[in-house]
């Protein structure tokens, strides 16, 4: 089982990918769009400051369970 490291500087590119993956998944449930985001990760004080900015043609109507 790979474990994941608290303390870092960086994603590598395998995992900046998979995470857009993950994240394309909730995305769709809300939008629809392309899904070709801008990912930028940068170091604060407190941690990391993340911003993902992506294109979207509408938001889907999401109906509330009974």
């Amino acid at each position: 089982m790979k474990s994941i490291i608290l303390e870092r500087d960086d994603m590598s590119d395998f995992e900046r990918a998979l995470f857009l993956k993950d994240l394309k998944k909730v995305c769709d449930e809300y939008f629809e769009c392309d899904f070709r985001p801008s990912l930028e990760i940068t170091r604060t004080e407190d941690g990391f400051l993340t911003c993902v900015i992506f294109s979207a043609r509408r938001i889907k109507s999401v109906k509330r369970p009974l």
